[in-house]
Order: structure tokens, then sequence, then C-alpha cells
């Protein structure tokens, strides 16, 4: 089994910066969250600023019928006139007698709902209860308490206490329940990697299913992997149903992908020459789908602002399989057990930042003129006005980009604002 690496090991400048931040809230994860699980419903307690925010980033047309909403908290509910939980139970029984289709809704908190500590756990019971077969859970999306990507973490950790409990017989042996890998995965890539792990002879469920119905059931003593590197509450949350983390690298290019299935195999005893077997095919297509990128991204100057907490594994994966330098890495958490094989990845010498002080920041990236800058929308405009090329974070959320097969489509997401620069400057 992969053993945990310290990062102050690996030569690598860590430092921690507290000031104004540029994130987006933790409601943007309901854009992906509401495609993964196709029969749940995502009801956000908040403002029309809320609702704006979340039709933007999923650019719904105006004839469609998402499995997302806003329950709008107006001037009345602010000002305590209204009772907003009688107000908040009619909205949910409406939705629920016009969508029948629902078979799990999330009760999702915001800045409003925050600020006039309206209790959605305890709606969520009630509700519960009162509209079953359909189950409400509630997790807290607000920007006073998350950031762009924390929203998926708090949602997966409201569904843990939820899991059911696999009942191995009493003579099984440890890891029958089989690997449990948490987070939100494209359909397409969660079926890469369950055929691999089938080729490795693993048993796989992910959470989170793609419905209601097809949650996996857990069991103490189940190893898991993260997909994701943002999912430190989920994890909390797993290891307190009795489940192990298996340290890992994170399934980002192929030599992500090699070390994050070898920590698995190594925890299920899988012999080396299966192991070989079963993902050379997939290394070998990765390598030839990433040289064409490497090409224009070897000796580029990136530099990564904080936004979406994949910037380490990101930063990893176009230095050591593109040959990119990494100026700084600026992530808005750092879990250093969970990212430690990454950041163990990083060249030395490499400057790690979390947090962010804006002004700061974008003082050392104006002086540092990278080749390209990895940083939010909010951000993007400016630095492309200064004569900087940039990538938008948010695109590598939406993108399928785990594993081998992917690799290419990682890549060129990095090249494609560098071709586009050298268009322009022709």
């Amino acid at each position: 089994m992969n053993a945990p690496v310290r990062p102050e090991s690996c030569g690598i400048d860590l430092a921690r910066e507290r000031g104004q931040r540029a994130v987006f809230c933790g409601l943007t994860g309901i854009v992906w969250l509401h495609r993964k699980i196709q029969d749940a419903f995502f009801l956000v307690v908040g403002s029309r600023t809320c609702a704006h925010l979340i039709q933007s980033a999923a650019g719904v047309m105006i004839f469609a019928e998402p499995r997302f909403a806003t329950a709008i908290l107006d001037e009345r509910d602010l000002a305590g006139l209204a009772d907003a939980e009688d107000e908040l139970d009619r909205v949910v029984e409406r939705l629920v007698a016009r969508r029948p289709d629902i078979r799990l809704l999330f009760l999702v908190g915001s800045c409003p709902s925050e600020v006039i500590k309206l209790d959605l756990s305890r709606a969520s019971l009630r509700l519960s209860r009162r509209l079953a077969p359909v189950r409400v859970l509630s997790y807290s999306g607000s920007g006073i308490e998350t950031t762009f990507t924390e929203g998926e973490d708090a949602c997966l950790a409201a569904l843990v206490p939820e899991l059911a409990e696999a009942l191995p017989a009493p003579e099984a042996p440890a890891g029958e329940a089989g690997l449990l890998v948490a987070g939100a995965l494209g359909d397409v890539v969660e079926d890469q990697f369950a055929r691999l792990f089938a080729d490795l002879g693993i048993p796989v469920r992910f959470l989170p299913g793609r419905s209601a119905g097809t949650m996996p059931a857990i069991a103490p003593g189940q190893p898991f992997l993260l997909a994701q590197p943002f999912l430190a509450g989920t994890a909390r949350a797993l290891e307190a149903r009795g489940l192990h983390h298996l340290p890992a690298p994170f399934p980002l290019g192929a030599e992500g992908t090699t070390g994050w299935l070898r920590a698995a195999a190594d925890a299920f005893g899988v012999d080396p020459a299966r192991f070989e077997a079963a993902t050379a095919p997939g290394r070998r297509r990765a390598a030839t789908a990433l040289a064409p990128h490497r090409a224009r991204l070897s000796g580029k100057r990136v530099f990564f602002f904080p936004d979406s907490q994949l910037e380490v594994p990101l930063a990893r994966f176009l230095a050591a399989e593109l040959g990119a330098e990494i100026v700084e890495v600026g992530t808005p958490y750092l879990h250093r057990g969970h990212l430690a094989h990454e950041i163990a990845g990083l060249p030395p010498g490499t400057r790690v930042v979390e947090g962010q002080s804006l002004d700061d920041q974008m003082d050392r990236a104006r002086a540092a003129r990278p080749d390209l800058t990895v940083c939010g929308l909010g951000l993007a405009n400016p630095l492309e006005a200064e004569g900087l090329a940039t990538k938008w974070s948010i695109e590598l959320l939406f993108t399928p980009v785990q594993g081998y097969e992917q690799a290419g489509d990682l890549a060129e997401l990095f090249a494609r604002p560098l071709r586009r620069r050298g268009l322009l400057e022709v």
C-alpha cells in the first residue's frame, strides 16, 4: 500500500495567505451533481442572486425543466414577517406533486438562509417523514461556508449517513465489500474505471450512485479512494462509518491514474503481472494522446490562482507529464494528507500557497508574466486585458478529465489557450 508522504520532505515551498478572495460559492456544484444523480432534485433556499448564478453556470434554456431550482427568500422572509419554514414546506410539497419522478431531494442552504438561521436539517427530517418515499436531505452551499467545489463535498457528506450497511458473512475475508470510489465522475469515466477494476479483480461501487436507488452499501473496514481532492468532509464521514482511506495520487493524467489504481491494487493484493496487463493498454493510449500536447506545453510557465482545489494535482500533471514550469500553485485549502503524493510529485522548490490574498497574488502574477494563468471566471477577463493567456478553472470540473482515455483531453484544455494566443499574435 502507498504510504503517506510528508510534503515538507519534498523541498516544496508551502505558504499560507489570508485576505481578499475571488472564488464562487458551493452552489455551483449543483450544475454537475444534478446530472450525476438522475432522480435527485436540488432546491436552493436562497435569493434571486443564487438563482441567477446557477442558471448562468448551467446555461439552462428557458424552455428546459432542469432538476434544480431556487426557493426565493424575499424581503418578508428576511425581515421575519413570514414563517419561512411554513413557506418552505408549501414550496417543497408543490414541487414533489409536480415532479413525481423525484426520489431524492436536497435542500441546499445559501448565504440568505444562513443569515436568517433557517434550520434546513430539521426541515429535511420533517419533510422526509411527510413526503415518504421521497428522501429529503440538506447541506450548505453558502458562500459564507463553502467555496466552489465544497458544495459537492457537503452533498456527498450528507449522503454518507444514509448509506445502507453491507453485511458480509462473519467468515468473509476483509475487503469482501469491495472498493468504494467517492467523488462525482462523468458516466463515461466511471464506466472506464469500472472495467479497469474488473480487470484487476476488484469489486467496486461509486458514490454518488446514478440514482437514489443505486447508492452504494458500505461496511466497516472497507477501503475507499477519493476521485477528487476536495472531499475532506466526505472522507471524514466515511471514516466515521469505519471505512479507511487509501492514500494515493488523483487520477489525472497517465501517472496519476496509474498511481491511483495501484493504491487499490496493493490494498487488494493484486498480482503485479495482472496490474501491468490491465493498465498497459491505457498507459500506451495516454502516452500517444499526450505526445502532441507536450511539444506545445513543454517549458511553458503556468500560474494557478486558487479556485477548485484541483490545482495541486493539475500542476503535478503539467510538470511531470508535459514538462511545464510551475510558477505558483494557489489553492483554497490544502489537505496535506490527501494531497501528499501530489505535492511529492511537484518539482522541488515549487511554491504552493494555501488561501488567498488577491491583491498580493495578482501582483505576483503580473510580475511573473506566465505563459498561462489558470483562474476563475472573475479574473480571466482582467488578466486577458493585460495580455495574459488564461484557462477557466471551472471548465476542468465540467469536462470529463480523469483516467487514461481522457489524458489527452485534459492536456488539450491547457494547450488550447496557448494555441489561440499564438493565432491572435500572428
